[in-house]
């Protein structure tokens, strides 16, 4: 047989194993990552989800009347795009928002949708959790950062006493030391499982240990996914219903939010990636952190947790280098600090000139979006 005639063999049988796979397992995480592929804008309606119900009044921002020119900044020009509106629309944007002093400068959406769109938010979540757990102590449900996880889940303890050393903080700070592959691109990693799996409490309290906490940064998704789990355990409520209660009526939110969770049976919230809302809603949780947790004049995250998680704590950073403390992400000069999702989505807050950027998008596009809200701001 010469060599051509083998891989193509080859690869007709890897083919039609993954096709059988498929057709016999179709319920498995597996093959929904091989029927469905990496993760999309569209994937929120493809998992089960609880609603989350907003209340008024609702907080409006201020129309600009004469709102500023933006130019596109000279390194991103080029001889087909000169503008920003074009800019967006070329690279993959679906919602792009800037706020001033609670004032609406720009406001921009693309590839069919509407200021009413729900969007996936992707990892922005795990900054929600983040302001949920510091509401979850300042309210006494959580004792404080430095708790010892195994206080909540004692089993952990069981199979592997190390578990008893991670904190709260471990995971926050995503420094926990449990073994974990947050592959992408891989459909038997620890990722798919969690994002297409449907037993996501299991997979969770299954963990295993692969180094002492608090040693180095690694950006995992069970951790927040741990972290919502505790939320749960010692507030004795579902984490959407806590996260309802405590931010999103609070807030004044203009439309209701989605959720998603593992599966009808098991019916785990996914923390780690799957809250989906409209792009002025989200604005308004930068708004919140913009304002060190104050919202119409009342605490609703403490101002402590808010000034502790933009600041830098540690040598944590990004793959981008960027700091990394208490699921926000801080630039060098902790001025401005922001949330990210897998697909370009932002809630970028810049505290010097009371600005918020939201871009919500397909992809990145090959663009540095922190870069670009940055040169934006220059106009500002």
């Amino acid at each position: 047989m010469s060599r051509k005639r083998f891989i193509f063999s080859f690869l007709l049988a890897i083919l039609l194993a993954i096709v059988l796979f498929i057709i016999f397992f179709p319920t498995s995480y597996v093959s929904r990552y091989v029927t469905w592929n990496f993760a999309d804008v569209k994937d929120h309606y493809r998992f089960p989800y609880e609603t989350i119900t907003n209340k008024p009044p609702v907080f409006l921002f201020t129309e600009a009347d004469n709102a500023p020119a933006l130019s596109l900044p000279n390194k991103y020009v080029s001889k087909n795009c000169k503008e920003v509106e074009i800019f967006l629309q070329q690279h993959k944007t679906t919602a792009f928002l800037i706020i001033r002093n609670d004032t609406n400068l720009f406001e921009k959406y693309f590839e069919g949708y509407h200021k009413d769109s729900i969007l996936p938010s992707f990892s922005v979540v795990k900054s929600v959790v983040s302001a949920l757990t510091g509401i979850a102590i300042n309210e006494c449900f959580i004792e404080s950062v430095k708790q010892p996880i195994t206080d909540f889940f004692p089993e952990l303890a069981n199979h592997d006493n190390r578990f008893s050393n991670i904190t709260i903080e471990n995971l926050l700070n995503m420094r926990s030391g449990i073994k974990y592959n947050e592959g992408y691109f891989n459909p038997f990693a620890d990722m798919a499982k969690f994002y297409y799996g449907t037993n996501l409490k299991k997979y969770t309290l299954d963990a295993q240990i692969s180094e002492k906490p608090g040693q180095r940064y690694d950006y995992i998704s069970v951790n927040t996914q741990l972290l919502a789990l505790i939320i749960e355990k010692a507030t004795e409520m579902p984490l959407n219903v806590f996260f309802e209660d405590k931010i999103w009526k609070p807030l004044g939110m203009e439309n209701k939010a989605t959720w998603n969770y593992d599966s009808e049976e098991h019916h785990t919230i996914k923390a780690f990636c799957c809250l989906n809302g409209c792009a002025r809603d989200f604005a308004r949780f930068g708004r919140l952190y913009l304002n060190y947790g104050i919202w119409r004049g009342e605490p609703v995250v403490p101002g402590e947790w808010v000034r502790r998680s933009t600041s830098i704590m540690n040598d944590s950073r990004d793959s981008q280098n960027y700091p990394y403390t208490y699921n926000w992400r801080v630039l060098d000069d902790q001025e401005a600090f922001f949330a990210k999702g897998i697909l370009g989505q932002y809630v970028y807050v810049d505290r010097k000139k009371n600005l918020i950027f939201i871009r919500f998008g397909k992809g990145y596009a090959g663009i540095d979006w922190v870069d670009f809200f940055r040169e934006l701001s220059e106009q500002l």
